[in-house]
């Protein structure tokens, strides 16, 4: 794997403190295999006492937009994108509305390990081989993509500035409580304030050119109804 600076590229491109950060740089990120015999479980070695768990995700995946011509590079919005978001990844379930026939799965961007919000730019970039299993669910219709874990549900959200994207992930988090949980409204308004097992989950914050913000409002399966 590895993370580098791109000149003009990242938030302190210009940094007068430390000019170093806005020069051509490549740090490469030694991976090794687990106990699978891939790197799907394996340690990342930044260098050489510094050594974490690899944790690796799909940094871009989507669908056909409705009508708009977007970039699968840099491209956001309900159909997917690039989201950045490290909980989709294996065992997580991925709810895409969908606008074609046949959907037009796209993705790519696959990330070894992130920090929240990506800050800098670039992840632990890597390549990757990845299995999917696909169903189509009718007559269901979704606001936006959200995400099912074995413990949580997670409401994603792309915008700017960072408490516009927070307000939809949240507000459609809420929807989805009242609709498929049976939640009152007023129960599923307070948990949000008071649970302190309820997140807000800062994906990427990546303040380049078109890129929004990527959160996740999530709530943890335990305090749920079963699903209608």
């Amino acid at each position: 794997g590895h993370t580098c600076i791109i000149p003009g590229y990242g938030p302190l491109a210009e940094s007068k403190l430390w000019p170093e950060l806005g020069e051509a740089y490549t740090h490469v990120i030694k991976h090794l295999p687990g106990s699978s015999g891939t790197t799907r479980d394996g340690k990342a070695v930044y260098r050489e006492g510094i050594v974490w768990d690899l944790r690796p995700f799909i940094g871009t995946i989507g669908v056909a937009p409705d009508f708009e011509v977007e970039s699968s590079l840099v491209g956001q919005g309900v159909w997917g994108g690039n989201w950045d978001c490290r909980d989709i990844k294996e065992g997580t379930k991925l709810y895409l509305p969908c606008f074609h026939k046949g959907a037009l799965l796209y993705m790519g961007d696959a990330h070894a390990t992130q920090g929240d919000g990506e800050w800098t730019g670039m992840a632990n970039e890597t390549k990757a081989e990845v299995v999917l299993n696909c169903r189509v669910i009718k007559n269901k219709k979704i606001p936006y993509p959200r995400l099912e874990k074995e413990e949580s549900i997670i409401q994603l959200y792309t915008d700017k500035p960072l408490e516009a994207a927070v307000n939809k992930a949240v507000v459609n988090l809420m929807k989805w409580l009242v609709e498929d949980y049976g939640m009152a409204p007023r129960d599923a308004y307070f948990q949000i304030g008071v649970n302190p097992d309820f997140r807000i989950n800062v994906y990427q914050m990546v303040d380049v050119g078109r890129l929004h913000y990527t959160v996740g409002a999530e709530f943890p399966k335990k305090y749920l109804n079963k699903k209608r």
